[in-house]
């Protein structure tokens, strides 16, 4: 059965090695390209095209999952698993054809949002959806064993993808900052899951891992090439669906993007106070305001890293659901005034 993980983890992996720097051309021959300047600051045209490669090897690896010799696999445990898979499989290519549009035509937000939250429709319809949340004081489901109702079941779920989606999206502004991110994620998931007894869905974001491992040393200051809409909105929805499948990691997806999350959560209310779109393309992100203070890339970007393995490792190290929280409402207020004194240098 090893060979089945190793086969879901390299074959990804050497797809995005060769297919990132055939994209990084195609951008460059087709135009679809970022200029120099504009938030990124950066001196040279860059190709946008990275998340067609990111695609195909992550969809490659999740097809393995399903194509492999039963002896190469583990037993899958849900009978609802492999409709999820599907889900998981229309959803990213849903979001993923739409970034490709959107990186050739730059939509406005509004068509964004409407494709998100079509992806949520698509996850909710696949069974991937967030029906039970534990009590952390408890220890019991709210709304007991039956879960949630329908409608907060469906607002849940498609704010969360829709989330997931924005948090990437938003967080591709420097040089390897979403890719890395990601790939910590899938890392800490792999292991979660695996911890759990939970080997077949384990695959998926060891797939992931390899797809983002694979696209990154391109992706890296200074990149060579940038995922993209496409890349940020299939890797969102991927990692927002992963964060439900398989026993509901979505306290550990909190966890290990609660940086990010956050920061996105701050530029929304920030924006809005000042009657400007929530979606609007700006500077005032964390990483854009440290490196506007000084600091190089890729310090930012790896102090990103080591935040995110930080809080994903207490995932693992944290008794009960209790501490958790606790350590998401220390995070809060750690990172909080930070966010908001940053931002009051605008005034």
């Amino acid at each position: 059965m090893i060979w089945g993980f190793v086969l879901v983890f390299l074959i990804p992996l050497a797809l995005a090695l060769i297919l990132t720097p055939l994209t990084a051309r195609l951008g460059l021959h087709l135009g679809i390209l970022d200029q120099p300047g504009g938030r990124r600051r950066h001196e040279e045209r860059v190709s946008r095209l990275g998340g067609v490669a990111l695609y195909a090897a992550f969809t490659t690896g999740l097809l393995l999952t399903l194509l492999l010799r039963p002896h190469l696999l583990p037993t899958r445990q849900d009978p609802k698993e492999l409709t999820r898979l599907t889900g998981l499989l229309l959803g990213t290519g849903f979001v993923f054809l739409f970034g490709l549009l959107d990186d050739r035509f730059e939509f406005s937000v509004y068509p964004q949002y409407a494709v998100q939250f079509a992806a949520g429709l698509i996850a909710i319809t696949f069974v991937i959806h967030i029906k039970h949340v534990n009590n952390p004081f408890t220890n019991q489901f709210f709304f007991g064993p039956e879960g949630f109702p329908w409608p907060i079941v469906w607002v849940l779920t498609i704010l969360w993808i829709m989330g997931m989606i924005n948090t990437v999206n938003f967080l591709d502004g420097l040089d390897g900052l979403a890719a890395g991110v990601s790939a910590i994620l899938c890392t800490i998931l792999a292991v979660h899951m695996v911890r759990q007894g939970q080997l077949s869905v384990a695959l998926v974001p060891l797939a992931m891992l390899g797809a983002t491992l694979g696209f990154l040393p391109y992706n890296f200051h200074p990149a060579k090439v940038f995922m993209g809409s496409s890349g940020s909105y299939s890797l969102g929805f991927a990692l927002g669906a992963l964060g439900i499948i398989g026993g509901a990691r979505v306290a550990t997806v909190l966890l290990a993007m609660g940086l990010p999350i956050l920061d996105v959560a701050w530029q929304m209310v920030r924006r809005r106070r000042r009657g400007q779109p929530i979606g609007l393309g700006d500077r005032g992100h964390l990483h854009f305001r440290l490196y506007d203070l000084g600091y190089s890339q890729r310090t930012i970007v790896l102090a990103y890293y080591g935040f995110c393995v930080l809080f994903g490792l207490l995932a693992f190290l944290l008794p009960s659901r209790l501490y958790k929280l606790l350590a998401l409402l220390l995070m809060s207020l750690a990172v909080g005034p930070f966010l908001v004194r940053l931002s009051q240098r605008d005034a």
